[in-house]
């Protein structure tokens, strides 16, 4: 599979080790040092973008990818008020697009078996219920797409 990796910070490296490893090759990696780069010729051999950047770009580089016909998942958090535009887009496009906050087996496991505790606790005013994370010292979004989620 011919990848395009939008954004390459520690996320995009780690997404380029794997992909490799399992035998894709990424044939564009966007950065803000080439931007210029990201247009309709250099997308036409891609089979899949992958996008990890952050909230004020992750919009306008799916809506991109999307009108370049290039499938898009996007792992970018920050920017979910404008995701019904995105689907809308999507849908009216014929494009295909995946989104998640997190996309660990393990974490999207925890948001199954939360939604069941939420389900139970409904009605159980007893209890005060937060949610607290830490994390390393380069993380960018806080709180993070993840904790955003299990909240919800």
């Amino acid at each position: 599979m011919n990848i395009a990796l939008i954004g390459y910070g520690k996320m995009g490296k780690t997404i380029e080790q794997v992909a490799v490893s399992r035998g894709h090759h990424i044939k564009l990696k966007i950065d803000l040092n080439n931007l210029d780069d990201f247009n309709q010729i250099n997308f036409n051999d891609i089979d899949v973008a992958i996008e990890f950047t952050g909230p004020h770009t992750a919009y306008n580089n799916i809506l991109k990818c999307l009108e370049y016909k290039t499938p898009v998942v996007c792992g970018s958090t920050g920017w979910l008020e404008h995701i019904s535009d995105v689907e809308n887009k999507c849908k009216s496009s014929n494009g295909s697009f995946l989104y998640a906050s997190n996309f660990s087996v393990g974490v999207n496991i925890f948001f199954e078996v939360n939604k069941k505790l939420a389900q139970l606790m409904e009605g159980k005013n007893q209890y005060d219920i937060s949610i607290r994370e830490i994390h390393h010292t380069q993380k960018k979004d806080a709180p993070s797409g993840t904790a955003i989620t299990i909240a919800e």
